[in-house]
Parts: C-alpha cells; structure tokens; sequence
C-alpha cells in the first residue's frame, strides 16, 4: 500500500470512528433528551443532530458521489438558527436519516481511489483548484470529521 493510500485509510478510520462514537450515542438519547438544549439558551440536541444530517448530506454533491437526500434541511439547519422553524424533521426521522446518510457516504467513500481523495472538490472551479491544490476532497473529508467531533462533544453535554 503507497503512502497515499495510507493517508486516505487513515482519515477514513478517523472519521468512521467518529461516525460510529457520534451514532451510539445518539441512538441511546430519549426524544426527551434531544429536545433539551445544550446549556440553557443554546441549541437543543434534536437541531445539531439535524445540522450534521444537513452537512452529510451534502458531502456525496461536494465529493461528486451524488445528490443531496434532504435538500430542504439546508434552510432548516444551515440557514436559520434553532427554533426560528416551527416544524422540523421529528426525532425518529432525523435518527432515520442519519443512518442512512453515513451509510451512504461508507458505501460511496468505498469506491472512491486514493487519488480520487485528492482532486477537486464539486464547490470549487477548476482555476481556484489550480490555484490551491490543498482545498480537495480530502481536505473536505479532514473538516467535516473534526466538525462533527467537535458537534459530538456538544451533544455529550445532554447527559
């Protein structure tokens, strides 16, 4: 296996171990739980969980593996702070959801080659790639991991 291969491999365990850290806890949460805020006045559980659905969800458009499931949510989690929407996905649902966007991205994350980690991401032109190499897929794979660890930790705050 090259170094690059090995890098990749690495990055993948990091963020699959998050994945699953992130899914066990989760999944042991009541709804009652969820629909807690964090510390008081901060956001509840129910919409970070629904913040890392919307940001996965957009990784197979960023990655070039295919569409956005749940393009609605962008508004919802991305674009609108918690409790501005009064209707937001139900906690089973975004439970639901979530096992299915990390299942997805396992499976599309499979068939993509080490060098495939390392070209341009879907967000950015061509010229700005040629200009900064660095901002590719991989890089994006490297955030979205420590995003989510740093979510998890919030999250861990509920119990």
């Amino acid at each position: 296996m090259d170094q690059q291969a090995i890098i990749v491999k690495g990055a993948i365990q990091a963020w699959q171990t998050q994945v699953d850290r992130s899914t066990q806890f989760i999944n042991s949460l009541s709804e009652d739980q969820l629909l807690k805020e964090i510390a008081p006045g901060k956001n509840r559980g129910v919409y970070l969980v629904g913040h890392l659905c919307a940001v996965h969800d957009a990784l197979p458009e960023i990655l070039g593996l295919g569409n956005k499931n749940h393009p609605d949510w962008e508004h919802i989690f991305l674009k609108s702070p918690d409790k501005s929407i009064e209707k937001i996905p139900a906690v089973t649902e975004l439970k639901e959801a979530w096992t299915a966007i990390h299942r997805r991205l396992q499976d599309g994350f499979a068939k993509m080659t080490p060098g495939d980690w390392f070209s341009r991401h879907m967000s950015m032109s061509d010229e700005d790639f040629a200009k900064d190499p660095a901002r590719n897929k991989f890089s994006v794979l490297l955030n979205r991991t420590s995003h989510l660890a740093y979510h998890f930790g919030q999250l861990r705050l509920l119990k």
